[in-house]
């Protein structure tokens, strides 16, 4: 869920930290359906609007352009993949009805479902499956996706640099099949097919930007985009499995979870919430008990990055140090109520390969204090700035580690409340000048596929486009890249995986945090929506129903 996803907030030390949540909060029920959305429910359906938190709008809705939870939230309601992941999060045909593989591993051969069209009708054919991947790797469409997602396949280096306009990798073999040749095994490259850029456009509509969103190959398209306040969608009637329970979805833009919660309290939105975006940690006891509450642990991992070119943070004990002096628990417990879980790992619980164990580096404040010693640093003259995205909880998070840092390190901290497209801009500015860049900041990963490699190999291998922070370790990269293309051995990945995770770990390739949960609202009239570990999934858009 991208460039870096942030979020959440904080105040206070550890002495007054649980007198900070201890204030009790006005319960306010939240509204139940109008009657005419009730009988629209008991005539088979009606609308869904769904507060789409972190944004006053969205930059585009090209999947190539999308780079945030929000917009691919969006992106995949309007577009079809040849792929999509089902209730159990296994890879299941989409767009494509089969595949096949070659017998070394690197050509996947993909059938088009008979008789698919887009909303408009015209037939989806190979030729748009070629030009999607292309449109997304062009270095024009003014994307960053379709390179960093699409890098295994044969040729597609040489597109993204504008060297060729075709990648060599992915061919049209007749009108309904395509084959897309990658450049060694990849046993995570169809999971990898569920992301945004994959998404599959119209070659021919492309070429008007008018027709942004409006022609699509998923199971709705635009009606009406209000810009900076909502997008309405109607149900596609050409999609292959046919939303007849919904008559309208509406996403409604909200730059802060608070806000979000407030309408939805008073019935006006009917979904509200995400792995990133949770219901507000202090909304919880409110909401817990109603049937519109749902609740799983999410794929993601809240951590502080790094710039490990700027000193001292090249300096492995500096990083432990500050690992050290940080109190997950109380940080997790005591501030943000039990609304997420405490973690020292990057893997998140319940993950692919998250069941191999991985000692963290654990509090201990005498511990943090010697290693700081160790590096040569005087506590008095050390500090440093912590940049974080404002939203939801972030500024709670980090006040608290301000305060962790000060009182058991010593060191002075300055913290820089950024907007949110602000802080993403200069993360990847961060990328690509370290020595310009921000110093450390607060951050969010979250699954795109449930795979090991969109966590590890994706985020820390060596100059790979979400390593911000440009940590390097030689022994990492290998373990990862033997796991990344070992085919057909789910534990021996799984062991490579976790030798590599405890590396960076060790190393503070990132401080890991906490684990959020997806602490969701959906109305309980809003049936055929799963919520995962990676957010809502909606295994069949044939059984959605609106209320």
């Amino acid at each position: 869920m991208i460039k870096m996803k942030s979020l959440n907030e904080a105040s206070f030390n550890r002495r007054t930290m649980l007198a900070a949540v201890g204030g009790g909060l006005l319960a306010m029920p939240l509204l139940s359906p109008t009657p005419l959305r009730a009988q629209a429910l008991e005539a088979g359906g009606g609308p869904i609007r769904w507060s789409l938190t972190g944004v006053s709008d969205l930059v585009s809705l090209d999947p190539a352009k999308a780079s945030d939870l929000q917009g691919f939230t969006v992106i995949g309601v309007l577009y079809g993949g040849l792929v999509k992941l089902d209730e159990t999060l296994q890879v299941v045909p989409s767009l494509a009805e089969t595949w096949s593989v070659s017998a070394d591993s690197l050509t996947y051969l993909f059938t088009l479902r008979d008789g698919i069209t887009f909303s408009d009708g015209t037939p989806i054919t190979a030729d748009d499956v070629v030009w999607t991947f292309n449109h997304a790797l062009d270095p024009t469409t003014g994307g960053w996706t379709g390179a960093y997602y699409f890098s295994m396949i044969a040729g597609a280096d040489e597109v993204a640099s504008g060297t060729v306009t075709e990648a060599s990798g992915v061919k049209k073999i007749d009108d309904k099949t395509v084959a897309i040749t990658i450049k060694e095994p990849a046993a995570y490259f169809l999971s990898s097919l569920v992301a945004g850029p994959s998404k599959i456009l119209s070659k021919t509509a492309s070429a008007d930007p008018n027709n942004e969103g409006k022609i699509t190959s998923g199971p709705f398209m635009v009606q009406t985009w209000n810009h900076g306040q909502s997008l309405d969608l109607a149900p596609n009637p050409n999609f292959y499995e046919p939303v007849t329970g919904v008559t309208q979805l509406s996403f409604v833009f909200n730059q802060d979870s608070e806000t979000g919660y407030q309408l939805y309290r008073t019935g006006e939105v009917d979904i509200l919430g995400s792995s990133q975006n949770p219901v507000p940690a202090a909304r919880v006891p409110e909401v817990e008990n109603s049937p519109d509450f749902k609740s799983t642990p999410a794929f993601n991992t809240r951590f502080v990055g790094f710039n490990n070119v700027l000193k001292p943070f090249d300096d492995v004990k500096v990083r432990q140090a500050l690992s050290r002096a940080v109190d997950r628990e109380t940080l997790a417990n005591a501030v943000l109520g039990g609304t997420v879980n405490p973690t020292d790992r990057i893997l998140p619980a319940g993950f692919p390969a998250s069941d191999k164990p991985v000692t963290g580096l654990t509090f201990d404040a005498a511990a943090a204090k010697d290693l700081l010693t160790q590096a040569g640093i005087d506590p008095k003259s050390f500090s440093f700035t912590l940049s974080y995205g404002v939203e939801g909880d972030n500024e709670r998070v980090v006040t608290v580690l301000q305060s962790m840092w000060q009182e058991n390190l010593g060191i002075s901290v300055t913290l820089e409340p950024l907007e949110l497209s602000t802080f993403s801009s200069r993360l990847n500015d961060t990328y690509v000048d370290p020595t310009k860049g921000l110093q450390s900041y607060y951050s969010i990963w979250g699954a795109d596929y449930p795979d090991p490699q969109n966590f590890l190999s994706l985020q820390l291998q060596t100059n790979v486009g979400n390593n911000n922070g440009h940590w390097s370790n030689a022994e990492f990269d290998r373990l990862t890249k033997e796991a990344d293309t070992t085919i057909n051995d789910v534990a021996k990945r799984a062991d490579l995986y976790n030798q590599a995770e405890q590396i960076a770990v060790d190393q503070v390739g990132w401080l890991p945090l906490f684990n959020a949960k997806v602490n969701v609202l959906v109305r309980d009239c809003i049936k055929g929506i799963d919520v995962t570990g990676m957010d809502f999934q909606i295994p069949s858009w044939s059984v959605l129903t609106g209320c």
